[in-house]
């Protein structure tokens, strides 16, 4: 999936935090960041093409912020395991408090 393949790098994720908080124009993203504003803006090109992130332009300025329908996206991904994993991991948590009562009743005999 594309969108885990963009929030792998460090960075990103670091962006898609702070666009959580608002959007910004792209060069105060890139003035946080000790990199040259061309990084910042391939980082940006990819969240965009992992649809993380969308731009619109404002007079001279490119103004980024989340991108619902992608979150919605990892939303959903995420939604489908804990959908697998949940019954899972309450079967073995009912298996380990079974196996630890027989556990507390053999030590008391």
């Amino acid at each position: 999936m594309e969108t885990f393949a963009a929030l792998a790098d460090p960075t990103r994720r670091q962006i898609v935090e702070m666009l959580a908080a608002g959007e910004l124009a792209a060069g105060d993203i890139a003035s946080r960041f000790k990199m040259s504003a061309p990084a910042v803006s391939q980082h940006l090109k990819t969240l965009k093409a992992a649809r993380l992130v969308r731009v619109r332009v404002d007079a001279q300025r490119r103004i980024y912020s989340i991108d619902p329908e992608g979150i919605e996206g990892v939303e959903a991904w995420l939604a489908n395991i804990r959908r697998f994993w949940g019954p899972k991991l309450d079967a073995l948590e009912s298996a380990l408090k079974a196996a630890a009562e027989r556990d507390k009743e053999n030590d008391g005999n």
